[in-house]
């Protein structure tokens, strides 16, 4: 016998609800250096790899500076707004139910940021994240001082990202302080244990097999190897570099798999050689080569590890973005994306505004949009908007073998 009419109005939008959710993932964690780091390096009291002052932040929602390298938001929160966007949406609708499951479903993250909005069958939402001033994954550092190290829920997902870091300990030496991808691991390891608590064995792998792992790291490696300062460079080719660094992240991608990681976004590392703290070095202002033929020599050895362990790891899936082309399109085709600037920072101090960080004494440029770099070695908020954009719809051509949303909606 059929549903009867009434029966199938009633179900009908519930179905509608859990199909649209469970396209996305429940859960982000991020992996990372400064690139996608969102506030873990405030909690590092000997780090100097901090953002926590003027003029970082002057785009951001508030304008103040949050511990983002950058004028506004960074890679990592516009993922998560994608990550996000769907609840969003439920949250714009006037049905109570819709309401109802898409607060039950948020109520974590908005209460971690403190932006707790009673969730009523007669609210409505914008679905906009940035309306919302909806928060991204936030930093670990900040949820276990905030609750002691007791009582922080990890559900919504979290970000260890940490300026500074690389995926050999020691990149931060200058720096004096960052959390190591190894340091990283370690945290993540402690956050499946309270998740295992909290959801069960079961429950909880089931929730991070559909969960998207975030990784966004080795600039700092290559940086380092052409820093003037450099030890590695004396004793290690950078053929020898590369292989060792894909080697480590590959021992560090088992065993996130070993504690529930199935869905792996691999970001690989863009054109470092033409940031403006590399430009500055050639007196033609030209891009440094060497660092660039390094960034290509290991992400090769990137997507080579990932094919690899995608055979090795039964349920492991991946998708891995091209940075490195996509950011050399944003620089040699800058009028196709907005752009004006390619060279110079937009906030520092000296030649190419990359002499200095941005630091208070800094200036800082009023057109913002119009830079691909915000400081000697990061992007605006608005050449990340793009960056991420391809990560997440991108064709073939800029990810292998799926982009992040279609990770997103491949089955656990």
């Amino acid at each position: 016998m059929g549903l009867p009419l009434t029966c199938f109005f009633i179900v009908f939008p519930y179905l509608l609800i859990f199909s649209a959710a469970a396209e996305l993932a429940p859960a982000l964690f991020v992996f990372g250096d400064s690139l996608v780091d969102v506030g873990n390096n405030n909690h590092l009291k000997l780090s100097l790899a901090k953002a926590d002052f003027p003029h970082n932040g002057v785009d951001f929602p508030g304008k103040k500076p949050t511990g983002r390298f950058s004028n506004g938001k960074n890679a990592a929160d516009f993922l998560d707004y994608w990550i996000l966007r769907v609840y969003l949406t439920l949250m714009n609708d006037d049905h109570p139910t819709a309401i109802s499951l898409a607060g039950h479903l948020m109520a974590d993250r908005f209460l971690e940021s403190k932006r707790a909005t009673t969730l009523s069958a007669n609210s409505k939402f914008a679905t906009s994240t940035e309306q919302l001033g909806f928060p991204s994954a936030p930093p670990y550092l900040s949820l276990i001082s905030k609750h002691n190290h007791t009582n922080a829920s990890f559900v919504a997902g979290v970000s260890f990202a940490s300026g500074g870091a690389g995926i050999f300990d020691g990149t931060d030496g200058i720096l004096k302080q960052s959390l190591t991808l190894k340091k990283q691991v370690e945290y993540y390891a402690a956050v499946h244990e309270g998740l295992v608590q909290e959801l069960g064995s079961v429950g909880a792998q089931e929730h991070l097999s559909k969960s998207i792992f975030a990784f966004v790291i080795g600039s700092n490696d290559i940086l380092g190897y052409h820093g003037s300062d450099s030890k590695t460079r004396n004793k290690t080719t950078p053929q020898q570099l590369v292989d060792s660094m894909a080697a480590t992240l590959k021992e560090e991608l088992k065993t996130m798999y070993n504690l529930g990681a199935r869905k792996f976004a691999m970001v690989g590392i863009g054109a470092v050689g033409c940031c403006p703290s590399q430009r500055k070095k050639n007196s033609t202002e030209e891009c440094n080569e060497e660092a660039n033929n390094m960034s290509v020599k290991y992400n090769e050895h990137l997507k080579s590890l990932l094919q690899e362990l995608k055979t090795e790891l039964k349920g492991m899936s991946y998708s891995y973005f091209d940075t490195y082309t996509v950011l050399l399109n944003l620089i040699q085709k800058p009028d196709s994306y907005g752009f004006k600037e390619v060279k110079a920072a937009c906030c520092g101090l000296g030649d190419l505004n990359a002499d200095f960080p941005c630091l208070p004494i800094a200036t800082y440029c009023s057109n913002r949009k119009d830079h691909v770099f915000w400081d000697l070695y990061h992007p605006t908020e608005a050449a990340a908007s793009i960056l991420v954009q391809n990560l997440v719809d991108g064709t073939e051509e800029y990810t292998f073998p799926m982009n992040v949303r279609q990770l997103a909606a491949a089955a656990a």
